[in-house]
């Protein structure tokens, strides 16, 4: 191995140094700080000459190419500047709306203007919802599990109009809680974030993985992305090139690397977090959970992202909804996919002391109000993360203080949680078992997309709580719960 460069920032951002927190490379992407390699793209790229982490190499710009296609995601029908050109594109009239004008209507929707780039667009959902009932009674079918033949056999209607229906219906959810997030994020004094990441297909082996954070204690989800294009095709090399883009596609030439199966999951905390070091350490890429599959079937449409591209954009677009000056604490699962990203682009944050970000794992039966009279400290893992860990009966709890001032144990013990977003996520799979697991769509991601927009906006401001509070209500955004045909209108 060699002194090499590393690839070269975008538009100032430069993501590839130390992760290490107490090393003193941390933060810092000088060269000669590491030791980089190209030769083997099999081995770690860049090792760190004061710790000895190896943190994987990434492709600046094409982290902002990922994070260019997730905000376009996000605001899609949303009204937003649509000059892929302007530093604007994207950005919703509901959350920025200090970088638009009012201009004028076009019939009876509202009309914009972007304050950059001077270009227009249409509000198109600002006017009256025209199929509301009809779309009504598909969207209640579909959450009592009946199958699209039987939807499509029972409206009279073709999979097609079934599928543009499923779109318009995602558009209008998506406007509706660009609204209510802008509500909450301008206005909250601070934020408390939990993150979770699962497969989104459990059974299919595809690749495609499923990112979601919400608000830590009400569940209400800020946003979600996965890492699949539908409008894509996946070109560049079998290996990760980080120097060269495309960088961020997974190749449909790419095998599973793994040759035995994740282990089930220890019922003993302890143990349970110990063997998840061990599954992280056994990919070639620790940040890239596709490392683990033994079996890997690549979708038949659009392209897959290499997960680390997702994540890294994911939290980018996260902070760019938050208030730079307000406080920020993120509760992150055990994982390099996650905690990489979050550390990375909280970099700023970091030095300026306002976030918090930390590892949470505890056992289903822990509950919040359990006594917390004796505290653990483990050091575990390779990285030597100092865990926190409390017991109480057979239920334990523990907390890895990741980054920021305020590590006090007791403290995040009592309020540190990521179970509400993991609930969301799992409730999904749940209520939509088997539209997500019909055998045509094992290989075909796409059609589950809109679905995710459409269960979001159900679960922020519809689903209620034992309490009978939607997430929303909890937040104080709405003084009840909203009905189908509100959500719709």
């Amino acid at each position: 191995m060699t002194t090499g460069k590393l690839p070269q920032d975008a538009d100032g951002l430069q993501l590839n140094f130390c992760k290490t927190l107490a090393c003193d490379n941390f933060g810092l992407s000088d060269a000669h700080r590491y030791v980089v390699q190209h030769a083997n793209p099999k081995r770690p790229a860049m090792v760190c000459r004061e710790c000895g982490a190896f943190p994987p190499l990434l492709n600046n710009q094409e982290v902002l190419n990922e994070l260019h296609r997730l905000r376009h995601l996000h605001s899609d029908g949303l009204p937003a500047c649509r000059n892929d050109d302007c530093d604007n594109f994207g950005l919703s009239v509901h959350t920025h709306k200090n970088l638009y004008h009012a201009f004028g209507y076009s019939g009876d929707r509202q009309r914009y203007r972007c304050k950059l780039c001077q270009s227009t667009f249409v509000d198109k959902w600002s006017g009256a919802n025209k199929k509301l009932h009809f779309q009504e009674n598909l969207l209640g079918l579909l959450f009592m599990s009946y199958s699209v033949r039987e939807i499509c056999r029972k409206l009279e209607i073709n999979p097609k109009t079934f599928y543009d229906h499923l779109d318009h219906i995602a558009s209008r959810c998506r406007r509706k809680l660009a609204m209510f997030d802008a509500r909450w994020v301008n206005h909250a004094a601070n934020y408390e974030l939990a993150s979770h990441y699962i497969t989104l297909q459990p059974k299919s082996n595809n690749g495609v993985l499923w990112i979601a954070t919400g608000e830590a204690h009400s569940g209400y989800i800020l946003c979600q992305h996965v890492n699949y294009s539908a409008n894509e095709e996946p070109v560049g090399e079998v290996d990760h090139d980080p120097y060269h883009p495309p960088a961020r596609f997974v190749s449909r030439d790419h095998s599973s690397e793994a040759n035995i199966p994740t282990p089930e999951p220890s019922p003993i905390l302890h143990e349970r977090i110990d063997q998840k070091y061990q599954t992280i350490l056994a990919r070639g890429n620790v940040e890239d959970p596709m490392g683990n599959l033994t079996t890997f079937n690549y979708p038949s449409k659009g392209a897959l992202i290499r997960p680390p591209y997702t994540s890294y954009a994911h939290f980018l677009h996260v902070l760019d909804l938050c208030q730079e000056d307000r406080q920020v604490s993120i509760y992150l699962p055990q994982d390099p996919v996650l905690r990489s990203a979050a550390l990375s682009v909280c970099l700023r944050r970091i030095q300026r002391q306002n976030i918090d970000l930390l590892y949470v794992e505890e056992d289903q039966s822990w509950h919040q109000d359990y006594p917390i009279d004796k505290i653990d400290i483990v050091h575990m893992g390779w990285w030597r993360d100092r865990w926190a860990i409390a017991n109480n009966g057979s239920a334990s709890k523990g907390i890895c203080y990741l980054a920021g001032c305020n590590n006090q144990p007791k403290q995040w013990l009592r309020t540190a949680s990521i179970r509400q977003t993991a609930f969301f996520q799992h409730r999904f799979e749940t209520l939509f078992e088997s539209f997500i697991n019909e055998p045509r769509r094992k290989l075909r991601p796409g059609g589950l997309l809109p679905m995710l927009d459409i269960f979001r906006a159900w679960h922020n401001l519809c689903y209620q709580n034992k309490e009978g509070k939607t997430a929303a209500q909890m937040l104080e955004l709405t003084p009840s719960p909203l009905t189908l045909s509100e959500l719709l209108a």
